[in-house]
């Protein structure tokens, strides 16, 4: 549970301690640091950060898991007419220093504080420079109503946070994400913890042992990296 973590850059591999023996509550192992080299070895072994400002890094794997499956993303008749109005307009890799600073101020329901912590934030950061993190802004009469962002190895999406200023802009927000990583090919999107609100767009759970032969599959994919409003080829858009 307490590996030694040097600081990795992103070429470099982290061998985290098998997640079949993480704590019941999914923790795989305590401290480090959120190097680039650390994050991508621990999201392509099924593992993810979580933790409170001032306490040491959680790394968590749990059982089950949350995923949804592009091709399962649930589409209400309200969200149907939002999306055809063309209420909102959307952008990949924009803003993705307002994004994840939406994410992380943006005040929750029953929730206090925010798990995004300042080291978090910087971490995210350097892992979008580097073309692995993405955001995607849902904007409304120039503002930004809402948005996502997460990381993509393979054909693999690890959603990370959300937030909405406005009505439905993290609904449609999720829509276009699991449009798009349909269209790329994309196995799942990684929600990590099961919400009703993620259930109700269509999100499951599955076992932990699916979700790793899952991703086993899905990072035999090629990686696409960049700014995916300037990658992406086709348009977007046309849900």
């Amino acid at each position: 549970m307490y590996p030694e973590f040097p600081y990795l850059e992103e070429h470099h591999f982290f061998h985290f301690p098998s997640v079949e023996k993480s704590s019941p509550e999914g923790i795989v192992a305590v401290g480090g640091n959120l190097s680039p080299g650390i994050l991508i070895s621990a999201y392509s072994q099924g593992i993810f950060p979580w933790f409170s400002e001032g306490d040491p890094i959680l790394w968590w794997s749990p059982h089950p898991r949350c995923v949804l499956f592009p091709e399962d993303i649930h589409i209400s008749k309200s969200m149907k007419k939002i999306l055809k109005k063309g209420y909102f307009s959307f952008s990949f890799d924009r803003a993705f220093d307002r994004v994840i600073e939406g994410c992380r101020d943006t005040p929750r329901k029953g929730e206090k504080g925010t798990w995004l912590t300042r080291e978090m934030v910087k971490a995210y950061k350097k892992l979008h420079s580097l073309g692995y993190a993405h955001s995607l802004e849902v904007w409304l009469e120039g503002k930004i109503a809402g948005g996502l962002y997460g990381v993509s190895l393979g054909g693999c999406f690890f959603g990370e946070s959300m937030f909405s200023r406005v009505s439905n802009a993290s609904k449609t927000a999720l829509i276009v994400l699991a449009k798009t990583v349909e269209k790329l090919g994309f196995l799942f999107i990684d929600c990590q913890v099961y919400t009703p609100h993620l259930e109700t767009m269509g999100a499951k759970m599955i076992s932990r042992q699916k979700f790793l032969q899952l991703l086993s599959t899905g990072l035999e994919k090629p990686t696409i990296k960049g700014k995916w409003g300037q990658v992406l080829n086709f348009d977007i858009f046309k849900l």
